[in-house]
């Protein structure tokens, strides 16, 4: 069996203000080839495949066209919901859409609606599509569980899988949207595209060794590919959605099954449709500098190192790169000046009300008891936005 893992499809997502939804539309339609061209036979999204609870008729429309078109090329679509979609939204119909091949799965607290059985020359294969876990929805539904985390949440998952194929063993799948590495305790600031924990604040790590037991793991959460290990990887979005994602390829895995499991994976590249560029230097310079030409298409994020701050940079540098989006000075001195919306994207939601108390109270931070008020709080709110 041939699977091709893709995830973060984000239908909806601006580009710093920009519509992508004809650029995504363009990107997905290349898939249909890859699974006439490798023979695939199930198309693989792992969570986030809207990047809103409340997508607009535009965005359901090209959604529902990428996944028709998958469909006429010939492979099944397993797909899992992300924290950024509604999981009741998305999961209408279920059961009406997997007549026709395409497996929704969203509910987090019925591991048994997770699994797909599918099956190929050499036997079955059980492909367990687990919807984001959000932590304080489980605990609230399963106190009895002892789950505080997004490891926790994935430990009990993953306990749920190793059961199913216990009782009924299969080569197996596992699709999951979250934070894995081998890597707990380090910032965020420290791993390539690793995003905030939208739960708490700060990094929620799954660590890798919690998903053994498995053939292949097909994660989501991370917008750039990565390799954690031979069977556990993560295919990044179809597209650029921030200068933070530092692979410049887009695509996803082909993973082929043999009749004793994993038997090879390679990279399916798809379309980029604008590059990402970082252009740094004085104004003048760049705005004259040959080394950049064919650049000017590409997405531009531009660092200045002009002694004082320019004036209209974002309008001359437009005049040569007309998509470039992002602006930042960064000359001796200029860190005062750089935007506050800059310097928050940077820290988590409970670091942001523990800088506000410090500013409200000469220098005095929340205490531990207001510190686990903000996270109960903001894990609540979490909750109530994934559930919409």
């Amino acid at each position: 069996m041939r699977l091709l893992h893709t995830s973060d499809w984000h239908v909806g997502r601006t580009f710093h203000g920009a519509d992508t939804v004809d650029a995504l539309v363009g990107v997905l339609g290349a898939i249909p080839r890859i699974v006439r061209d490798q023979r695939i036979d199930v198309v693989l999204v792992a969570g986030d495949v809207y990047d809103s609870a409340m997508p607009a008729g535009r965005h359901v429309r090209a959604l529902t066209g990428a996944l028709a078109a998958i469909r006429d090329a010939g492979a099944q679509i397993v797909l899992a919901s992300g924290n950024h979609d509604s999981a009741p939204r998305l999961g209408a119909n279920a059961g009406f859409a997997r007549a026709g091949g395409l497996h929704l799965s969203t509910d987090a607290l019925d591991p048994d609606s997770w699994l797909i059985e599918l099956a190929d020359e050499h036997g079955p294969v059980h492909v367990f599509a687990i919807p984001y876990l959000e932590p304080v929805a489980l605990r609230a539904a399963m106190p009895e569980a002892g789950i505080a985390s997004q490891a926790d949440a994935m430990r009990w998952a993953m306990g749920a899988v190793r059961a199913s194929l216990a009782a009924a063993p299969a080569r197996s799948v596992v699709l999951a949207h979250c934070f894995a590495a081998d890597v707990a305790g380090r910032e965020a600031s420290d791993l390539d595209d690793a995003p905030r924990d939208i739960t708490a604040g700060g990094l929620d790590v799954v660590p890798v060794p919690v998903l053994d037991g498995v053939d292949y793991v097909a994660l989501g959460h991370l917008h750039s590919r990565q390799q954690l290990r031979e069977g556990v990887r993560y295919s990044g979005a179809p597209l650029h959605y921030s200068f933070r994602e530092r692979s410049p390829e887009r695509g996803g895995w082909v993973v082929e099954l043999g009749p004793e499991g994993l038997a090879s994976t390679a990279w399916a590249p798809l379309p980029v449709p604008r590059a990402l560029t970082t252009v740094e230097g004085e104004l003048e310079a760049l705005l004259a500098d040959p080394a950049h030409d064919g650049t000017e298409d590409h997405w531009v994020r531009a660092r200045l190192t002009d002694r004082l701050r320019p004036i209209d940079a974002m309008r001359r540098l437009q005049q040569r790169w007309p998509h470039c989006a992002e602006v930042t000075w960064i000359a001796s001195g200029a860190a005062p000046q750089i935007a506050l919306r800059e310097r928050l994207a940077q820290r988590s939601e409970a670091e942001v009300v523990d800088g506000f108390l410090a500013h409200v109270r000469a220098g005095v931070g929340a205490s531990e008891a207001e510190a686990e008020l903000v996270r109960d709080a903001l894990a609540r709110v979490a909750a109530e936005e994934t559930a919409r």
